[in-house]
């Protein structure tokens, strides 16, 4: 499997192939999507909830990332991987913003990085950018900054709403990232940024006019219970497989119905009697 580049990416926007891509936090799931054939792996700080439990994305440091993304990339040495910019990682300075793109690149072997913002980290994705590195904007609702936006609501669903969107998606491009990802937005505005924009725009709950889909793993697998928002399909119900065999494997084991002779180790033949000798050594 050849891996794509960001190159392969603006030839599908171009020939109108659509980019799927999901989350991914660990070796195995990488594994899993690059086997069915994912465009691209997104190590997203939605890890917080999926994976380290925590309310939302803001607690998720540079160091959960990186570790995570050296995971992913274990699992899928062939695929396209973005690893995503953790709250605080670049709202202090571009010189910490590029700082910080730059170990992604160096410790986690990733392709890309991803930062939530418009207009008001524009000078972060152009220094990051002017380093060689490649940029993913997202913008729309955007969950690091979601209590300034009065929690995880739809963004764009009015003009004025839509005036906002419009011109993050363009401050994006100016800046100079290479992709953009827009959440949480109404279809006709992603569509109408599309046709705005030269650079691939991608979509997570905002409509099928994108030239790709994100999804959250957690949400679209069915492994994660609290909550499953509006724009997600249930493709499986890992969560109802999972507990559901553990339970099995819990009632086998109580009525000593596990583990059976084929799940045991035994003597090798013709050291019995040596066993049986050492073990009255200690009667």
């Amino acid at each position: 499997m050849k891996k794509k580049t960001i190159l392969d990416l603006y030839d599908m926007k171009k020939k109108g192939e659509i980019a799927t891509w999901m989350t991914a936090y660990d070796y195995p799931m990488a594994s899993f999507a690059e086997q069915a054939g994912i465009d691209m792996i997104l190590v997203g700080d939605s890890l917080g909830m999926i994976v380290l439990g925590y309310d939302g994305t803001v607690p998720v440091t540079m160091e959960d990332e990186i570790s995570h993304c050296k995971a992913v990339r274990r699992g899928a040495p062939s695929t396209f991987i973005i690893g995503d910019m953790p709250f605080g990682s670049y709202q202090e300075s571009t010189e910490q913003a590029v700082r910080n793109a730059v170990r992604f690149l160096k410790e986690a072997d990733v392709d890309a990085i991803k930062l939530e913002g418009g207009i008001r980290v524009a000078d972060k994705i152009k220094a990051i950018v002017d380093a060689g590195i490649v940029v993913f904007g997202h913008i729309g609702l955007t969950p690091q900054s979601s209590g300034a936006q009065g929690g995880f609501k739809a963004q764009g669903r009015n003009a004025e709403s839509a005036r906002y969107v419009i011109e993050d998606a363009i401050a994006v491009e100016k800046a100079g990232a290479q992709a953009l990802l827009i959440e949480g937005v109404p279809d006709e505005i992603t569509a109408f940024i599309k046709e705005l924009l030269s650079i691939p725009v991608y979509s997570i709950g905002a409509g099928i006019s994108a030239d790709g889909q994100l999804l959250i793993c957690g949400d679209f697998l069915g492994m994660f219970q609290e909550f499953t928002p509006k724009f997600v399909k249930k493709y499986a119900s890992i969560a109802e497989v999972a507990i559901g065999g553990i339970k099995d494997y819990i009632n086998e084991v109580k009525n000593k119905e596990f583990p059976k002779d084929e799940h045991c180790y035994h003597i090798i033949k013709g050291e019995e009697d040596k066993v049986k000798k050492l073990f009255e050594e200690y009667k």
